[in-house]
């Protein structure tokens, strides 16, 4: 005995619904906060759509570049302006205190003064954070990794805008005496 068997008809379905599509090919959005290195808040921009699907969308940085979107944008762009600006006033607030501030990280060094490892971002974010000061790594701007004891003078950037400066003092670490 044969049984007939039915075709399923299978359609390709995709969790997102496409977006509007720009002059170039990318995807416009309007972005809800700035971006560095694509646009500032208010924004109607133009990128690529792996980036916007991946990064932008689900980190509620951006949305769709529709009508009703651009409309709301325009009619509270003056608020958005003042909280922008609240929110720099308080990043340049926060850089100023971190100025006065100095952070000391031990490392293991010859008795010329070179480190036998060296210092990177994330030995002086973890410092930060033993004095309650939390930073990303990201934020800390390094010319190159510290590889000799000494006073270095490192840039910490907040936003596109505002930047400031910290004092590390990378020092030999203490031998425990048994």
């Amino acid at each position: 005995m044969k049984t007939k068997q039915r075709k399923i008809k299978r359609t390709l379905t995709s969790p997102y619904k496409p977006l509007p599509k720009g002059e170039r090919g990318g995807v416009e959005l309007l972005l809800v906060h700035s971006v560095e290195h694509v646009g500032k808040q208010g924004q109607v921009v133009e990128v690529k759509p792996g980036y916007a699907y991946n990064y932008l969308i689900p980190h509620g940085l951006a949305t769709l570049a529709s009508d009703h979107h651009k409309r709301m944008v325009d009619k509270h762009k003056v608020k958005l302006q003042q909280i922008e600006l609240a929110r720099q006033a308080e990043l340049r607030k926060q850089a100023a205190e971190l100025a006065k501030q100095s952070i000391t990280i031990e490392a293991n060094a010859t008795e010329d003064g070179h480190l036998y490892g060296s210092v990177g971002a994330a030995d002086i974010v973890a410092a930060l954070k033993n004095s309650d000061i939390h930073l990303s790594s990201d934020q800390i701007r390094l010319e190159g990794p510290l590889k000799e004891l000494g006073l270095y003078t490192v840039k910490v950037r907040y936003s596109s805008e505002v930047e400031g400066e910290l004092k590390v003092w990378v020092v030999p670490a203490v031998a425990a005496e048994a």
